[in-house]
């Protein structure tokens, strides 16, 4: 993993290391990825044999991909594979495919994420971790189709962190991406930790705090839609003590919540149970003002987002915690790991069983496990199966595309020259050094898919995009409903545009997003889509503040 340009050998390594000692086993299955793909069927067995997802015609209409989940957080560090099921719903015009069933089939140990140094990530230790995982789960990154490498907390701090993730996402499996940053933990937190679905099946707004060693992270969810997220420097790691009570590791921010216990500490000063009971205490009531009173001064400063306003919280009627600290919360840890994890998760509970927290609590949460299974099941979409595809070994697999979604509106009759310009001044509102060589045009159409519309519709692209034809770029276009083979063939052979085209349905898209676009499968006819809200260069090395990013599907 330490070099960036080292080869693989039969048997995947991200550093050069032995495999042959004793190993804690996580929880796995008896079956192995490559007997679950949909696209590893070269044998051919007599039809009575042929299981389900061996049938074709199952095949045409069902999706599974393979998934990994690579948590490196500030305090933990864990790995999950899950097996991730799709399905088409051809409702009316639609062809669009959606997760109907996820399975996970291995999840690691949590391990302390390994550190160098104040600065740095240990990549070398880092780098067994991920291996052994990978070793006793019997997984192959060629068996892996998607997931996320996700830095968080104090981990994202590290300057070495965009880098690890990087080498990680490259080479962990064909299509794993790398992201970083607040918004798109607590999304994640948010799936993983079971709010979101919870929020689905009792048709309520739920509130998920998820609180991890560095930070918490919170999500408003509505009839599972995240509407809002936002991140309280909150957490249980953010100091830690050997066994003789001397202070080991005092962060910025736990360095501010012990000065606001009344604490002038340093690292290798001796400190006792009562005080840090007291900077637990306080740290707790920092998250409850934070949730309740968020206008307060006393609580902008640990903000890390924009502020989530209380008048907004207080409208869940239920409340989930996830995260290490949840695991003391629910009662499901009492250890004490060297540092403020036990002590903040019990006085969180007593704040919500003497009801200073207004919420109902709900008791079912995968705690620890919630980023890492939300990053294992992350938001794969998969194409519809019209999609039109020219050049295709040039244009797919890609990754990291930068994705532009001009603000259109269809009429009964499609105004090709508003089109164009609002694709043109869309385009320029970017500065020309921001754009990628390529870029995504994520598009939604309105109406009857009448050939005359569409045409119009087709000239309005080509002329917003005239710059970039002209150049020889290739065209991605994305749509959220299913005209994509329509439209592509009017670009090529109404319109003659001679660049590579690739125009896929099915998937919506959002201002702001990346996304990595698989090989096509087959027997499906489809394109696997890993969507990405936020990129390391939102949240490290830049002055800009990290983009508020609500996503409405």
């Amino acid at each position: 993993m330490h070099d960036e340009h080292s080869h693989t050998s039969d048997h995947h390594t991200h550093q050069a290391h032995d495999h042959s000692g004793d190993h804690h086993h996580g929880h796995s299955h008896h079956r192995s990825p490559n007997q679950w793909h949909d696209h590893d069927h070269d044998h051919h067995l007599p039809e009575e044999e042929v299981s389900l997802e061996d049938n074709p015609l199952w095949q045409r209409d069902n999706v599974v991909l393979w998934s990994v989940g690579i948590d490196i957080g500030s305090a933990g560090t864990q790995i999950l594979f899950s097996r991730v099921q799709l399905q088409r719903q051809a409702a009316e015009l639609s062809s669009r495919y959606i997760v109907i069933n996820r399975e996970t089939y291995y999840e690691s140990p949590v391990s302390l994420t390994p550190y160098r140094s104040d600065t740095l990530i240990d990549d070398r230790a880092l780098g067994t971790l991920v291996d052994q995982a990978y070793h006793e789960a019997k997984v192959r990154p060629e068996d892996i189709d998607t997931g996320v490498v996700i830095l968080t907390g104090e981990a994202l701090r590290r300057e070495n962190a965009p880098r690890i993730a990087r080498i990680l996402s490259e080479k962990c499996g064909d299509l794993v991406c790398a992201t970083a940053g607040h918004h798109m933990e607590a999304r994640l937190a948010a799936f993983g930790s079971g709010a979101a679905r919870a929020s689905f099946d009792r048709n309520e707004r739920i509130l998920n705090i998820d609180i991890g060693g560095g930070t918490t992270k919170l999500s408003l969810i509505d009839n599972g839609k995240v509407l809002s997220t936002g991140a309280v420097h909150v957490g249980g790691r953010l100091l830690a003590v050997s066994d003789e009570g001397i202070l080991e590791r005092l962060d910025p921010a736990g360095r501010s919540h012990a000065l606001r216990a009344g604490f002038d500490w340093h690292v290798g000063d001796r400190v006792t149970d009562e005080q840090l009971d007291k900077v637990a205490e306080g740290m707790a009531d920092t998250l409850v003002e934070a949730l309740l009173n968020s206008d307060s001064e006393s609580v902008v400063d640990f903000y890390l987002t924009d502020i989530l306003a209380s008048k907004d919280l207080v409208t869940a009627s239920s409340v989930v915690f996830s995260g290490g600290v949840a695991e003391f919360f629910y009662g499901r840890e009492h250890r004490d790991f060297g540092d403020l994890g036990r002590r903040l998760g019990e006085a969180l509970r007593r704040r919500v069983d003497n009801k200073i927290l207004p919420w109902h609590l709900l008791e079912d949460s995968q705690g620890i496990r919630a980023t890492a299974l939300g990053a294992s099941e992350y938001t794969t979409q998969l194409s519809g199966n019209t999609c039109f595809l020219t050049d295709a070994e040039d244009l797919v697999p890609r990754r990291n595309l930068q994705v532009i979604k001009p603000d259109l509106t269809l009429g009964e009759e499609v105004d090709s020259a508003g089109i164009a310009r609002s694709i043109a001044g869309h385009l320029e509102s970017y500065e020309s050094e921001t754009l990628g060589e390529d870029v995504v045009m994520a598009l939604t159409w309105q109406g009857p898919p009448r050939y005359q519309r569409l045409l119009a519709f087709a000239r309005g692209i080509t002329d917003g995009l005239a710059d970039r034809i002209r150049q020889g770029k290739a065209l991605y276009l994305v749509l959220d409903d299913d005209v994509a083979m329509t439209l592509g063939q009017i670009l090529r052979n109404d319109l003659s545009i001679a660049n590579p085209i690739l125009v896929i349905d099915g998937i919506r898209l959002a201002e702001f997003d990346y996304i990595d676009i698989g090989r096509v499968r087959q027997p499906s006819a489809t394109l696997p889509v890993t969507i990405k809200s936020l990129i390391f260069n939102d949240t490290l090395g830049s002055a800009k503040p990290e983009r508020i990013h609500h996503r409405s599907t």
